[in-house]
């Protein structure tokens, strides 16, 4: 079963030092390739697991929606565990809570739960109260990305680990498609009535594979996306992690002009 809802509800404030991080947030414009290279320190990720079935997780979800612009890779993973309350979460898929149990089972985590907040792969059950991230986009990047469009669901990117900076033999990698400015009336369930607003929505989660660190020659992966949502920006997210600690090495974050 899972554990109930987190209590940790209060909006925290993003610290200045994320604003380094935008080199790995890149929009595209017309007339122009849609690519971005990512740079010399890691750019932070925040997972956030959440479902429209948990009273507690619209706190989450306003946070969330308060680090657009602010260099950060975020993305809402909406999970369907609470579905049997009451109220279906649209925007929910297993995989998406597999993804939580693996992060859980690295966290050394007994249970799941939600709103959880995840960054740079570890655990943050302190999100609503304490400063956001720490050293953590300070740190040197262990990997490097250039990623780009190759047509409209299609992208390509080619990723090169830092040996050096290595934590274990072997680096892992995924894709999310995230979108903005979705919103459901709940009409059942812990939120009955409320008129919920989601944004880093995650629509798609695909896993990359699993690569060797000392490999130096750079490892070239490509994604076929879902259609765009008429009406929602997308982003199309790469984050590439260590395999056997979950911890970000790096990761960047394409909008690209419809």
């Amino acid at each position: 079963m899972p554990a109930p809802h987190s209590p940790f509800s209060r909006l925290a404030t993003t610290a200045s030092f994320l604003l380094a991080a935008t080199s790995a947030i890149a929009q595209g414009s017309p007339g122009n390739q849609c690519s971005i290279t990512s740079g010399p320190t890691t750019t932070p990720v925040v997972e956030l697991y959440t479902s429209e079935g948990c009273s507690s997780c619209p706190p989450a979800d306003k946070w969330a929606s308060t680090l657009k612009d602010k260099g950060v890779v975020v993305q809402a993973f909406h999970v369907g565990y609470w579905d049997y309350i009451g109220w279906v979460d649209r925007f929910a898929a297993p995989a998406y809570t597999n993804r939580q149990r693996e992060v859980a089972m690295k966290n050394s985590l007994r249970n799941i739960y939600t709103p959880q907040a995840v960054l740079n792969g570890k655990d943050w059950p302190g999100w609503g109260g304490q400063p956001f991230g720490g050293s953590a986009a300070r740190e040197p990047a262990r990997a490097g990305i250039a990623l780009k469009q190759l047509g409209a669901d299609q992208f390509e990117a080619s990723v090169t680990p830092v040996s050096a900076l290595a934590l274990s033999p072997s680096w892992s990698a995924y894709w999310t498609i995230t979108e903005h400015g979705h919103n459901s009336k709940v009409k059942a369930g812990e939120n009955k009535g409320e008129f919920l607003k989601h944004d880093f929505v995650v629509r798609q989660y695909t896993q990359a594979g699993d690569y060797k660190t000392s490999d130096a020659t750079p490892q070239k992966l490509s994604f076929r996306s879902i259609a765009a949502t008429p009406g929602h920006q997308r982003q199309v997210n790469l984050v590439v992690f260590d395999t056997k600690t979950g911890k970000t090495l790096q990761a960047v974050s394409l909008q690209c002009a419809a």
